[in-house]
C-alpha cells in the first residue's frame, strides 16, 4: 500500500560501480515537508544515494519513486519536468564559469520559461537573502568558496522546488555562510519544502533536531526519528 504522505520512496535499492557496492538493499520513505539528514562516514554511500534521487544515475537494482513517479520507468521527455521539482546543492558548486552570478541563478528560471521581469525580481531577491546582491555581476572565479556556495544555493531554490537535496552544503564554508544557508533551509522547510542533507558533520546534525538516516558501507544501519520540532524562525 502506497503511503500518501511520502514524497520519496526507496525500495531495496542497490548501486554498483563495477564490482564495488556503493549501496546495498537500502529502503526508506521520506514524507512530504520532512527535514532529513543522511549521515555516515566518507564512502558510506551518501553521495551515491543523492545522485540516484536527482536522476544523475540509475539504480542497479530496486526502485525509487519521487512524487509518485517511478524513476525506472520515467520517459526521457519527462525527466526535465521531474528535475524541476528538485533543487540540488552540489558539494563542488557546479557554477558555470563563463556566466555571472546573476546569470547562473537566472538560468533555472529562463529554462522554466519565466518572463524577464519576473526573473530579474526573483534573482535579486534570492541573492539579497544570501548576502550576495552586490556580487551579481561577478564571475565564479572571483568569489570565495563560501560565496560560490551561496550562489549555488540560490540557484537550487530559484525554481521553488518541492524537494531540496544538499550534498555536504556547509562542508567548506565559513561560519557566516554556513549559518545563512542553514537559516534559509529551515525557512523553506517551514514553508513546506522537503529538505534532505547528506553530511558526515555531527555538529551540523545536532544543530537541528531532525530525522537522521545513517549509512555504513552502503547499508542503512540506523533510522533515527526526530526527537523534537525543527527550530522555526
Amino acid at each position: 500500500m502506497i503511503d500518501k504522505n511520502a514524497i520519496i520512496r526507496v525500495f531495496h535499492v542497490h548501486k554498483r560501480y563495477g564490482s564495488k557496492n556503493a549501496l546495498i538493499d537500502v529502503t526508506f520513505d521520506v514524507a512530504k515537508n520532512e527535514f532529513l539528514f543522511i549521515s555516515g562516514p566518507n564512502g558510506a554511500g551518501k553521495s551515491s544515494l543523492l545522485k540516484l534521487l536527482y536522476l544523475a544515475e540509475g539504480v542497479s537494482e530496486g526502485e525509487i519513486l519521487i512524487d509518485g513517479i517511478n524513476l525506472s520507468r520515467i520517459s526521457r521527455k519527462r525527466i526535465p519536468l521531474l528535475r524541476r521539482k528538485i533543487g540540488v546543492i552540489f558539494q563542488d558548486f557546479k557554477l558555470i564559469p563563463t556566466k555571472t552570478v546573476f546569470e547562473n541563478v537566472a538560468l533555472v528560471l529562463e529554462v522554466a520559461g519565466n518572463k524577464k521581469h519576473t526573473i530579474q525580481k526573483k534573482v535579486k531577491r534570492l541573492l539579497r537573502a544570501g548576502g550576495m546582491e552586490e556580487k551579481l555581476d561577478s564571475y565564479p572565479a572571483g568569489l570565495s568558496s563560501g560565496e560560490q556556495q551561496r550562489v549555488a544555493f540560490a540557484r537550487a531554490v530559484a525554481g521553488d522546488p518541492k524537494i531540496i537535496l544538499a550534498d555536504e552544503p556547509t562542508g567548506s564554508l565559513d561560519d557566516e555562510s554556513a549559518g545563512i544557508i542553514l537559516d534559509i533551509l529551515k525557512k523553506l522547510h517551514v514553508l513546506g519544502t522537503t529538505v534532505i542533507i547528506a553530511t558526515h558533520n555531527k555538529e551540523l546534525i545536532h544543530t537541528i533536531s531532525a530525522r537522521t538516516i545513517y549509512l555504513e558501507k552502503g547499508r542503512l544501519k540506523q533510522d533515527i526519528p526526530r526527537t523534537s520540532k525543527i527550530i522555526s524562525l
